[in-house]
């Protein structure tokens, strides 16, 4: 494994907290939803998730007005520009123009970012610094939320690359009865039932968390 890859694995695992954390489910297992085939348990609050609740109690703030020598707050108010663009569209055209507009940012690592193993950033410092796998899940999660998506049918999803090894992060979208995969590492936005080397670890949205555990046979 060369020097690179092992800066990755070391960054990407920082996403895989709060597993082991002994709370009772809102649901039996037995009743649990499906996400890759990993039975995912309801759990209420947000207690294991400091990084996330601060993402919530601050995603709303903005930088300053954009100025011709500062693409990346320009890049900021196009993202609002757009917003008010894409709520005319239908739903499947907004899930594909956010997941394509985000996936044209550059990919940074956390430790070349922001110096630790992991940060979760709000839209401003995402356009600012840009980001890794949590931070384009991040963005899309919001672009959808002012576009009029409601809280309840997202989640951010932690989960293991079985091809590659390493922890990820995406976004999956409930729509039309289907879980649709937002994915930084993917162009186009694909039915979660496509998608056969991820294994789920939690997620999250503004109402609770879920565990993801139990594969079907």
């Amino acid at each position: 494994m060369n020097i690179n890859k092992i800066k990755i694995v070391r960054a990407c695992q920082a996403l895989i907290l709060g597993c082991g954390i002994l709370v009772t489910p809102l649901i039996s297992e037995a009743e649990a939803a499906l996400l890759f085939d990993y039975r995912a348990t309801p759990y209420e609050g947000l207690k294991p998730f400091p990084k996330w609740r601060k993402v919530l109690e601050t995603y709303k703030d903005a930088p300053g007005d954009c100025t011709a020598t500062k693409y990346n707050r320009c890049a900021h108010q196009k993202w609002l520009a757009l917003i008010n663009k894409w709520k005319e569209l239908p739903k499947g055209e907004q899930l594909d123009k956010v997941n394509r507009h985000m996936n044209l940012f550059r990919y940074v690592m956390d430790p070349v970012n922001w110096g630790i193993r992991d940060y979760w950033e709000i839209p401003k410092e995402f356009f600012a610094r840009f980001g890794d796998c949590e931070d384009y899940a991040i963005v899309k999660y919001f672009t959808l939320r002012a576009l009029g998506w409601s809280a309840k049918d997202m989640k951010i999803v932690v989960l293991q690359d079985m091809n590659l090894g390493i922890a990820h992060a995406i976004l999956v979208v409930e729509h039309d009865k289907k879980s649709l995969v937002l994915d930084n590492q993917i162009g186009q936005v694909i039915d979660a039932k496509r998608i056969r080397h991820y294994r789920p670890i939690y997620s999250v949205n503004e109402t609770g968390w879920w565990r993801h555990k139990a594969k079907l046979p």
